[in-house]
Protein backbone atom coordinates (compact mmCIF):
# COMPACT_ATOMS: atom_id res chain seq x y z
CA UNK A 1 0.00 0.00 0.00
CA UNK A 2 2.80 2.42 0.75
CA UNK A 3 4.91 1.51 -2.19
CA UNK A 4 1.75 2.26 -4.28
CA UNK A 5 1.40 5.54 -2.46
CA UNK A 6 4.72 6.74 -3.32
CA UNK A 7 4.56 5.73 -6.82
CA UNK A 8 1.24 8.10 -6.94
CA UNK A 9 2.70 11.22 -5.58
CA UNK A 10 5.77 10.71 -7.67
CA UNK A 11 3.68 10.56 -10.64
CA UNK A 12 1.88 13.63 -9.63
CA UNK A 13 4.76 15.61 -9.24
CA UNK A 14 4.41 15.45 -4.80
CA UNK A 15 6.67 15.43 -2.59
CA UNK A 16 7.32 12.26 -1.08
CA UNK A 17 9.80 12.62 1.89
CA UNK A 18 8.73 12.72 5.66
CA UNK A 19 9.69 16.20 5.95
CA UNK A 20 7.13 17.67 3.22
CA UNK A 21 4.03 14.99 4.02
CA UNK A 22 1.38 15.47 1.03
CA UNK A 23 -2.42 16.46 1.51
CA UNK A 24 -4.88 14.21 0.16
CA UNK A 25 -6.98 16.41 -1.85
CA UNK A 26 -10.76 16.67 -0.38
CA UNK A 27 -13.51 14.44 -2.31
CA UNK A 28 -17.21 15.05 -2.53
CA UNK A 29 -18.60 12.29 -0.04
CA UNK A 30 -20.20 8.70 -2.15
CA UNK A 31 -23.40 7.57 -1.37
CA UNK A 32 -25.68 5.29 -2.75
CA UNK A 33 -28.24 5.76 -5.68
CA UNK A 34 -31.61 5.70 -4.10
CA UNK A 35 -34.44 3.53 -5.94
CA UNK A 36 -36.93 6.48 -6.10
CA UNK A 37 -34.28 8.78 -7.55
CA UNK A 38 -33.94 5.93 -10.54
CA UNK A 39 -35.88 7.21 -13.61
CA UNK A 40 -38.52 4.72 -14.25
CA UNK A 41 -37.80 2.54 -17.27
CA UNK A 42 -40.33 -0.04 -18.64
CA UNK A 43 -39.00 -2.93 -19.86
CA UNK A 44 -41.14 -3.46 -22.78
CA UNK A 45 -40.94 -0.16 -23.72
CA UNK A 46 -36.98 -0.54 -23.46
CA UNK A 47 -37.45 -3.80 -26.18
CA UNK A 48 -39.73 -2.07 -28.15
CA UNK A 49 -37.55 1.27 -28.65
CA UNK A 50 -34.38 -0.81 -29.30
CA UNK A 51 -36.43 -2.77 -31.85
CA UNK A 52 -35.97 0.01 -34.55
CA UNK A 53 -32.41 -1.02 -35.09
CA UNK A 54 -31.97 -3.37 -37.06
CA UNK A 55 -28.88 -5.82 -36.93
CA UNK A 56 -27.38 -8.13 -38.69
CA UNK A 57 -27.76 -12.12 -37.26
CA UNK A 58 -24.68 -14.81 -36.34
CA UNK A 59 -24.72 -18.09 -35.14
CA UNK A 60 -21.80 -18.33 -32.51
CA UNK A 61 -20.26 -21.78 -32.47
CA UNK A 62 -17.56 -23.75 -30.29
CA UNK A 63 -16.30 -27.54 -30.58
CA UNK A 64 -16.20 -29.85 -27.88
CA UNK A 65 -14.44 -29.20 -25.42
CA UNK A 66 -11.94 -31.42 -24.65
CA UNK A 67 -13.84 -32.48 -21.07
CA UNK A 68 -17.05 -33.31 -22.03
CA UNK A 69 -18.15 -32.39 -18.53
CA UNK A 70 -20.67 -30.21 -18.34
CA UNK A 71 -23.09 -28.44 -16.05
CA UNK A 72 -25.46 -29.48 -18.11
CA UNK A 73 -24.20 -32.52 -19.15
CA UNK A 74 -24.36 -32.42 -22.85
CA UNK A 75 -21.50 -33.25 -24.95
CA UNK A 76 -20.76 -32.10 -28.51
CA UNK A 77 -20.37 -28.83 -29.99
CA UNK A 78 -22.20 -25.72 -29.04
CA UNK A 79 -23.96 -23.18 -30.38
CA UNK A 80 -26.37 -20.16 -30.33
CA UNK A 81 -28.31 -17.49 -32.57
CA UNK A 82 -27.01 -14.20 -31.58
CA UNK A 83 -27.79 -10.69 -33.12
CA UNK A 84 -25.38 -8.71 -30.34
CA UNK A 85 -22.32 -9.24 -32.70
CA UNK A 86 -19.86 -6.46 -33.84
CA UNK A 87 -16.40 -5.60 -35.33
CA UNK A 88 -14.25 -4.23 -32.33
CA UNK A 89 -10.63 -3.47 -33.45
CA UNK A 90 -8.98 -3.12 -36.24
CA UNK A 91 -5.24 -3.73 -34.84
CA UNK A 92 -5.38 -6.33 -33.39
CA UNK A 93 -8.12 -7.76 -34.61
CA UNK A 94 -10.88 -8.51 -32.06
CA UNK A 95 -14.83 -8.96 -32.51
CA UNK A 96 -17.69 -8.88 -29.49
CA UNK A 97 -20.89 -10.72 -29.09
CA UNK A 98 -22.83 -10.67 -26.12
CA UNK A 99 -24.50 -13.29 -24.18
CA UNK A 100 -26.96 -13.87 -21.43
CA UNK A 101 -25.88 -14.61 -18.13
CA UNK A 102 -28.02 -17.01 -18.02
CA UNK A 103 -27.53 -18.98 -21.02
CA UNK A 104 -26.90 -22.63 -20.78
CA UNK A 105 -25.15 -22.75 -24.05
CA UNK A 106 -22.00 -19.76 -22.66
CA UNK A 107 -20.37 -22.39 -20.57
CA UNK A 108 -19.61 -25.01 -22.92
CA UNK A 109 -18.18 -22.05 -25.21
CA UNK A 110 -16.54 -20.59 -22.81
CA UNK A 111 -14.74 -24.07 -21.36
CA UNK A 112 -13.64 -24.34 -25.05
CA UNK A 113 -12.16 -21.24 -24.90
CA UNK A 114 -12.58 -20.31 -28.76
CA UNK A 115 -16.10 -19.50 -31.14
CA UNK A 116 -16.46 -19.31 -34.42
CA UNK A 117 -18.75 -16.65 -35.80
CA UNK A 118 -21.33 -17.70 -38.67
CA UNK A 119 -23.09 -15.06 -40.04
CA UNK A 120 -26.11 -15.42 -41.75
CA UNK A 121 -27.65 -14.88 -45.25
CA UNK A 122 -31.25 -13.99 -46.19
CA UNK A 123 -32.28 -17.18 -46.55
CA UNK A 124 -30.99 -18.62 -43.22
CA UNK A 125 -34.04 -17.58 -41.09
CA UNK A 126 -35.43 -21.47 -40.13
CA UNK A 127 -31.25 -21.98 -39.04
CA UNK A 128 -30.81 -18.86 -36.87
CA UNK A 129 -34.49 -20.48 -35.25
CA UNK A 130 -33.25 -23.60 -34.97
CA UNK A 131 -29.91 -22.20 -32.66
CA UNK A 132 -32.48 -20.15 -30.79
CA UNK A 133 -34.27 -23.00 -29.59
CA UNK A 134 -33.15 -24.60 -26.06
CA UNK A 135 -32.96 -27.85 -25.42
CA UNK A 136 -33.02 -29.44 -28.30
CA UNK A 137 -30.37 -31.07 -31.02
CA UNK A 138 -29.31 -27.63 -32.43
CA UNK A 139 -26.90 -28.77 -35.19
CA UNK A 140 -29.51 -32.12 -36.03
CA UNK A 141 -29.53 -31.98 -40.09
CA UNK A 142 -27.09 -28.95 -40.30
CA UNK A 143 -23.86 -29.53 -42.34
CA UNK A 144 -20.64 -27.99 -41.21
CA UNK A 145 -16.63 -28.19 -41.29
CA UNK A 146 -13.97 -27.60 -38.31
CA UNK A 147 -13.09 -24.15 -39.03
CA UNK A 148 -9.48 -23.83 -39.87
CA UNK A 149 -7.75 -21.85 -36.12
CA UNK A 150 -9.93 -23.18 -33.56
CA UNK A 151 -11.88 -26.56 -35.10
CA UNK A 152 -15.20 -24.77 -34.02
CA UNK A 153 -18.35 -25.59 -36.66
CA UNK A 154 -18.34 -24.09 -39.47
CA UNK A 155 -21.58 -23.58 -40.72
CA UNK A 156 -22.39 -24.45 -44.54
CA UNK A 157 -23.41 -21.93 -47.03
CA UNK A 158 -23.18 -18.68 -44.44
CA UNK A 159 -22.12 -15.90 -46.21
CA UNK A 160 -19.08 -15.12 -44.15
CA UNK A 161 -17.29 -17.11 -40.84
CA UNK A 162 -14.83 -15.51 -38.56
CA UNK A 163 -12.84 -18.07 -36.17
CA UNK A 164 -12.01 -16.64 -32.85
CA UNK A 165 -10.10 -17.65 -29.63
CA UNK A 166 -11.52 -16.10 -26.87
CA UNK A 167 -9.31 -13.19 -25.32
CA UNK A 168 -11.51 -11.11 -22.52
CA UNK A 169 -14.82 -11.32 -20.85
CA UNK A 170 -16.60 -8.38 -19.53
CA UNK A 171 -19.71 -8.17 -17.19
CA UNK A 172 -22.94 -6.23 -18.37
CA UNK A 173 -25.64 -5.99 -16.73
CA UNK A 174 -27.56 -9.01 -17.29
CA UNK A 175 -25.16 -10.20 -20.64
CA UNK A 176 -21.71 -11.20 -20.86
CA UNK A 177 -19.54 -8.91 -22.88
CA UNK A 178 -16.96 -11.42 -24.91
CA UNK A 179 -14.42 -10.36 -26.84
CA UNK A 180 -12.37 -12.46 -29.39
CA UNK A 181 -9.23 -12.20 -31.45
CA UNK A 182 -9.48 -13.04 -35.08
CA UNK A 183 -7.76 -16.23 -35.99
CA UNK A 184 -8.92 -16.81 -39.34
CA UNK A 185 -12.18 -15.72 -41.43
CA UNK A 186 -13.12 -16.04 -45.10
CA UNK A 187 -16.52 -15.58 -47.37
CA UNK A 188 -18.21 -17.74 -49.57
CA UNK A 189 -19.05 -15.60 -52.35
CA UNK A 190 -22.14 -17.75 -53.68
CA UNK A 191 -24.08 -17.65 -50.53
CA UNK A 192 -22.78 -13.98 -50.20
CA UNK A 193 -24.88 -13.01 -53.01
CA UNK A 194 -27.77 -13.44 -51.40
CA UNK A 195 -27.72 -10.55 -49.59
CA UNK A 196 -27.39 -10.82 -45.02
CA UNK A 197 -30.12 -11.99 -42.84
CA UNK A 198 -31.13 -9.10 -40.92
CA UNK A 199 -33.55 -8.97 -37.59
CA UNK A 200 -35.66 -5.73 -37.15
CA UNK A 201 -38.55 -5.57 -34.67
CA UNK A 202 -39.11 -8.69 -33.96
CA UNK A 203 -38.88 -10.08 -37.39
CA UNK A 204 -36.15 -11.68 -40.04
CA UNK A 205 -36.08 -9.59 -43.50
CA UNK A 206 -33.62 -9.19 -46.19
CA UNK A 207 -31.66 -5.94 -47.74
CA UNK A 208 -32.56 -3.95 -50.86
CA UNK A 209 -29.80 -1.19 -51.86
CA UNK A 210 -30.96 1.91 -52.93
Amino acid sequence: MAATAVRYLRSAGAPTSAAAPATAPQRPALRAVRDDERAPLDPAEFRDVLGHFASGVTVITAPEPESTESAEGAAGPAGFACQSFASLSLDPPLVTFMVARTSTTWPRIARAGVFCVNILGAEQGPLCRQFAVSGADKFAGVRHTPAPATGSPRLAETPAWIDCTIQAVHTGGDHLIVVGRVDALGTDPAAAGAGPLLFHRGAFGGFGAR
